[in-house]
């Protein structure tokens, strides 16, 4: 149907709410108005509604109900309504009446239960509605209060400061932004406080630092002493402002105090004119988490990342490309661990159809190209790169050994050579049938070789049947398998699964298998492989 009639359609249903329709606005919405009820009266209300139905409809009072408290929550400063929260509502674009005539009806709702006092608790969830101000990176590791270090980096217009307890890894990421550096001498301090913040209604937003410190003194009295003393100490500085971040239960906020006020004197004055401490300009920070640790748990809540621990993955091919990059995004080569590759071969055209790397890396040697990718990918990660065999490697002690190059013999060579090192292989099975993966994380486990050894004898297949045999390659190519990169996707998928869970200590199957061509049935539940008496490889 015509966006025209569903229009149509949309008025006729408002008006039978009271709601007419009065113009467009500059953005192209639909704008309409009428009242909401609440506490026995009726208030003045603008409905503006998507042309194109896929946003919410927006609600805001033309008039803010007497008597009503400063700030309130689910009420924004120009009174438009928070009533539902994005995404968590699907809209239903095929019944545009249906859907703005829902929303509406909660608006009034929420209307309602704001006149009333209720969702009082609300306002800690939307703090950052109402404490708007600039962007605060903050890149901290050390979980040491006071003193940090403190950058303050342009982009564009916008002028914002990033706090880190390491300059040369911050550094990092902020070249690779391509952020620069604004010559502003200011200092910062770290503040811990145990209260949830929340707006108050005595004065709103802050402004100075008077109603900073009164604010921080209705929630948490020790945390105002705290604050007041450090903005004392960083003013007897030469520095020009103070930023300060504040560690709250909930979240972690901030604000930029601003020294500059203390002007040069005057022309005939002999002394500078200095403001007041308490009525110096503060600047809400809405402060972003840039650390490593945060990056990598925040998709994972509850669950240990990669920090800290010494990897190396041998094999940056097609599957060892892909999975380095879910590594790093666990968090591998940062909190002191690190990522050694190891790789002797280097990237040809016939590779990139299935490969991380891309044009750029053609020619050069796999691991060497693929640090590359992945220090722009996680700026400041410790991550190594050995365009070597890895028979000629010393690695030394290790956390975890990934084995990734798909080659069985180098897998039994691994399996023998690091018997006391947590072992995991992946690999392929066949032109793409199934991917599989190992892990050998203590010696009751078995290897790579206890299972190639299970296999021969007909135990532990990865499907029913056989696995067909296919090649391809021509002239100087040489032959391969061929797959496409969505099973190399499959297989680094399966590698990350399980190393995050042994990291986290998971009571998980360390056989494990992906069967990926429909023609074929699993023959073996995942299961824990223990290790076979007789190994060559491990039985020793």
């Amino acid at each position: 149907m015509p966006t025209d009639e569903l229009i149509a359609d949309v008025t006729d249903g408002l008006r039978g709410r009271g709601f007419d329709f009065k113009a467009r606005s500059s953005d192209g919405w639909f704008v309409y108005h009428g009242t909401l009820e609440g506490a026995g009266r009726a208030f003045a209300c603008e409905l503006k509604v998507d042309p194109n139905f896929s946003e919410y409809p927006r609600v805001r009072l033309l008039e803010r109900p007497p008597g009503l408290q400063l700030v309130v929550p689910h009420l924004g400063v120009d009174c438009e309504i928070c009533y539902i929260a994005r995404g968590t509502v699907v809209l239903d674009i095929f019944d545009p009446v249906g859907q703005t005539l829902a929303c509406l009806e909660r608006a009034s709702e929420v209307f309602q239960g704001i006149l009333a006092g209720e969702f009082r608790n609300d306002l800690e969830d939307e703090f950052y509605a109402y404490w708007a101000g600039i962007f605060c990176l903050v890149d901290l590791r050390d979980a040491r209060l006071g003193q940090q270090i403190l950058k303050v980096v342009k982009n564009g217009q916008d002028v914002f400061p990033v706090v880190t307890d390491d300059l040369t890894r911050t550094q990092a990421k902020l070249k690779q932004l391509g952020w620069t550096s604004v010559d502003c001498p200011s200092v910062t301090y770290r503040i811990k406080t145990t209260a949830k913040p929340r707006p108050h209604n005595m004065r709103w937003p802050i402004e100075n630092v008077q109603q900073l410190l009164e604010w921080q003194g209705l929630l948490d009295n020790q945390c105002r002493k705290k604050l007041l003393e450090r903005i004392q100490q960083a003013r007897a500085t030469p520095a020009q402002s103070v930023v300060l971040i504040i560690e709250s239960p909930l979240m972690t906020y901030g604000a930029w105090v601003d020294f500059r006020k203390d002007s040069a004197p005057q022309r005939g004055a002999r002394h500078k004119k200095v403001v007041p401490l308490f009525s110096l300009p503060v600047v809400p920070l809405e402060v972003i988490r840039l650390d490593d640790q945060y990056m990598a748990e925040r998709n994972q809540p509850g669950r240990k990342s990669l920090a800290g621990k010494r990897l190396v993955l041998v094999g940056c091919g097609t599957i060892g490309g892909y999975l380095a990059d879910l590594l790093v995004k666990a968090g591998a080569a940062t909190g002191g661990g690190s990522l050694e590759l190891v790789d002797f071969d280097g990237l040809k055209p016939q590779n990139l159809g299935r490969h991380r790397l891309g044009f750029s890396g053609l020619f050069n040697n796999k691991a060497v190209a693929l640090k590359r990718e992945l220090d722009a990918l996680a700026p400041g990660s410790n991550i190594a790169a050995s365009p070597r065999d890895v028979r000629e490697v010393e690695l030394g002690a290790i956390d975890l050994l990934i084995d990734a190059t798909g080659e069985e013999s180098l897998g039994h060579w691994l399996a023998r050579q690091y018997q006391h090192a947590a072992l995991l292989t992946v690999w392929v099975e066949g032109p793409g049938v199934a991917v599989r993966g190992v892990m050998r994380a203590n010696e009751k486990g078995g290897c790579f070789r206890c299972l190639c050894d299970a296999n021969r004898a007909g135990l532990l297949q990865a499907v029913e049947g056989e696995l067909p045999r296919l090649l391809a390659g021509q002239g100087c190519e040489g032959l391969y398998v061929p797959f496409p990169a969505t099973v190399s996707l499959q297989a680094a998928a399966l590698g990350a699964e399980m190393v995050s869970s042994w990291v986290n200590n998971d009571h998980a199957p360390t056989l494990r298998t992906r069967v990926l061509d429909s023609q074929f049935q699993s023959a073996t539940q995942d299961c824990s492989l223990l290790k076979q008496s007789g190994c060559p490889a491990c039985g020793s």
